[in-house]
């Protein structure tokens, strides 16, 4: 049936003219932005998935810069603390010269003076962002220091955030506030042999006297013309206590070090992972919508061909009537 009131052809091509346009409309949009899903309303569970690892990648990427922070903290003291080896060594190394008879051990003295200046100046500058693992001037005992490593979310949801953790007292070479919390103010306590009775004694021998408010009770590692080849057997040994003491420590700052280096490396590859990730989830696939474009512009054509043609009906039945 033909009638004037109700073009019901011209309604169908309309309606199909719409559904291509909004087709169209989302296809372009796609393009533009290059998310498939860029709002909550185009996929609300994959939304909220990418919202999430995208918040998680931001604190990933705090953690990095955590990490490199840490790295440079350790670095500083690890060396720092590679110098006050060399530096310890070299005492040893003159101590051990000592004890050859007819040396001029007040000579040897001012050498070794010049090591102990250059031992302090090291344990002082050694400090980063207002940090120093080397050298204590707070009333606060040298204690753990703690490095953001990671951040984690677990399978229920709860996040976290893992830490590094360094204790620096193992790690402090002068204490101004108490001497026995530095390796090289503190007393260290040596059993070594008595040239003079030939049987083994004990003794208290400390390196740097750095005016601590609690000083050392032991003997300071100096010469003079009248140092016994006994007291010199009782430094040697105290040095190499405190060499092995740095050694250890050194060992331990590199440790964290290499850590901190793997975890900087491992959180890269997980951000880049997760990025991945959220743009299966959500990003366009471009020569898929872009051949789609094509298709609905096609489609669009045709739909306002056949809406003309639909229009045209009221006119072919004005003919009947002439």
């Amino acid at each position: 049936m033909t009638s004037m009131m109700t073009n019901t052809a011209a309604m169908a091509a309309l309606q199909t003219l719409r559904d291509i346009n909004s087709k169209m409309e989302t296809t372009q949009q796609r393009i533009s932005s290059g998310y498939r899903v860029e709002t909550a309303s185009d996929n609300a569970a994959y939304w909220s998935i990418a919202t999430t690892m995208r918040s998680d990648n931001k604190a990933l990427s705090t953690v990095q810069d955590a990490l490199g922070l840490g790295a440079a903290k350790t670095d500083t003291a690890y060396t720092g603390l590679n110098s006050a080896i060399d530096v310890v060594s070299e005492i040893k190394s003159k101590l051990v010269a000592a004890r050859e008879p007819g040396v001029d051990k007040n000579k040897i003295n001012e050498e070794l003076k010049e090591l102990k200046s250059q031992l302090q100046s090291i344990s002082e500058s050694a400090s980063f962002s207002g940090e120093n693992w080397l050298f204590n001037d707070s009333t606060t005992p040298p204690g753990t220091v703690e490095m953001v490593g990671s951040f984690n979310r677990a399978s229920d949801g709860t996040v976290s955030v893992e830490t590094l953790k360094f204790d620096t007292s193992t790690s402090t070479l002068v204490d101004k506030n108490d001497a026995q919390d530095g390796i090289l103010t503190a007393d260290t306590s040596v059993t070594y042999m008595d040239t003079t009775t030939g049987s083994t004694t004990t003794g208290l021998y400390y390196l740097l006297d750095s005016g601590s408010s609690v000083p050392a009770a032991g003997t300071a590692i100096s010469l003079s013309g009248t140092t016994s080849s006994t007291d010199l057997d009782g430094m040697i040994s105290a040095v190499d206590k405190m060499l092995s003491t740095l050694t250890d420590s050194a060992a331990t700052l590199g440790s964290i070090n290499s850590r901190i280096s793997a975890q900087n490396t491992f959180v890269a590859t997980l951000m880049d992972v997760i990025d991945k990730g959220v743009g299966r989830l959500v990003d366009a696939d471009m020569n898929e919508e872009s051949t789609k474009l094509k298709a609905l512009q096609t489609q669009q054509q045709l739909g306002i061909q056949s809406l003309s043609i639909a229009n045209s009906n009221a006119e072919n039945i004005l003919a009947l009537f002439k």
